[in-house]
């Protein structure tokens, strides 16, 4: 599947850094993933879950919290309260480049951050938490030994993982005052609490708490024998392609695209307010186009160009082996490539205009079977009588009307 690295600002200016997987096809809902407490979105865990959601259709943007991964920021400065604000800012990249997010999905304290910023995101019809403590202040036993120092200094590094991390006192003091039993009483969104029995790093009671606290529609799903981690690649396929299946419950009941109905010989398209993804269909076909991430696309499909030179080039081929087949040529396959360019009419000495700039494709045609020199001579005039190449050489008139 396509994974699109992006960036985007937190509340402080600073970048964070981020991976938009997606699925083969147009994605029938966008799902943003919270990684586990001094995680970063490259834990192997996020990536298997973000595949299997993949395989169903959903996309995945996951990325690095302030001060981890390759995100900027400092790590010592941020808390349980600047993760909700960065999920908030990942929200809105998603609103402003593609589409808001339907599934929040969270795993450990992130699980927990998402309850946090859930009724932030109106968009979210489905939230998902992975071994996540009821409580955020539960990730301070990590910091057992180091109290002292963090009471006396304000700050202490401690040992989380095998890594040090600078934590400060401010750190703390967020997950003391944090308070989340009346959040999920009050989420209004359906509520996915996935939990290993042998977690022994936030233990199984943490689900039950944050079951009992939340409203309808909710539902539990034990993890068996898994890790906190998710170390196994099959025990995070699961968690992936169970959660998709529990979410398409809440989904819209079709995607965008079976909303541009076109007949047989029509095409649609349909640009969103942000951005320039455009959902395309072509009677029964759907198609994606945008433009590249540096004049501010996504780069999730081609562009109009690039479908104008597929036109192009898929004419020429087809043309060239129905003539073959017609004067029962060997030819084998036609390979057509078309480049795209605007050039100034001054360099161009066999074009009409003499100022301004005009459109060249640059066709390449290659021919494979065993055709003589004046077979392939021949094939390459023919090439030029293709209908495409017939209509770009034509007279157009393209008439439009407002419905």
């Amino acid at each position: 599947m396509p994974n699109l690295h992006v960036t985007f600002p937190n509340n402080r200016g600073e970048t964070l850094a981020g991976i938009l997987s997606t699925p083969e096809s147009r994605p029938l809902a966008y799902a943003l993933f919270a990684h586990c407490f001094t995680c970063s979105k490259d834990i192997k865990a996020a990536g298997n879950i973000a595949r299997a959601l993949n395989d169903e259709g959903i996309a995945v943007l996951r990325f690095d919290f302030t001060g981890l991964g390759q995100s900027e920021g400092e790590f010592a400065d941020t808390n349980f309260s600047s993760n909700v604000v960065d999920l908030l800012a990942a929200v809105s990249y998603l609103e402003n480049a593609h589409e808001p997010p339907t599934i929040l999905v969270g795993h450990s304290l992130g699980g927990t951050a998402v309850l946090q910023a859930a009724p932030s995101v109106s968009s979210a019809v489905a939230v998902a938490t992975i071994g996540s403590p009821f409580d955020p202040a539960h990730v301070l036993h990590l910091f057992s030994g180091s109290e002292e120092a963090l009471e006396e200094h304000g700050q202490a590094e401690v040992d989380l993982g095998g890594r040090p991390f600078l934590m400060k006192r401010q750190f703390v003091e967020d997950l003391e005052n944090q308070n989340l039993a009346d959040t999920v009483g009050s989420l209004r969104k359906a509520l996915l609490v996935m939990h290993a029995p042998l977690d022994d790093i936030v233990d199984i009671d943490n689900a039950s708490e944050l079951f009992r606290a939340a409203k309808h529609p909710k539902s539990f799903i034990s993890l068996d024998k898994a890790d906190h981690l998710l170390s196994h690649a099959a025990d995070s396929r699961y968690v992936g392609h169970t959660l998709a299946a529990w979410a398409s419950r809440y989904l819209p009941a079709a995607a965008a695209t079976d909303a541009l109905q076109a007949p047989a010989g029509e095409v649609v398209a349909r640009t969103p307010a942000h951005g320039f993804r455009t959902d395309v269909r072509a009677g029964r076909h759907e198609l994606l186009a945008d433009e590249p991430t540096s004049i501010g696309g996504s780069d999730l499909g081609p562009t109009p160009y690039d479908f104008l030179s597929a036109a192009l080039a898929t004419c020429t081929s087809m043309t060239l082996q129905m003539y073959a087949r017609h004067k029962n040529l060997p030819l084998d396959s036609a390979t057509v490539r078309v480049m795209h360019d605007k050039i100034h009419a001054e360099d161009c000495k066999d074009c009409e205009s003499g100022s301004g700039k005009i459109d060249e494709f640059r066709r390449t045609i290659t021919l494979e079977g065993e055709l003589t020199d004046a077979q392939r001579e021949r094939m390459l005039e023919i090439a030029d009588r293709c209908p495409v190449h017939r209509t770009l050489h034509g007279e157009v008139k393209v008439r439009s009307e407002l419905t």
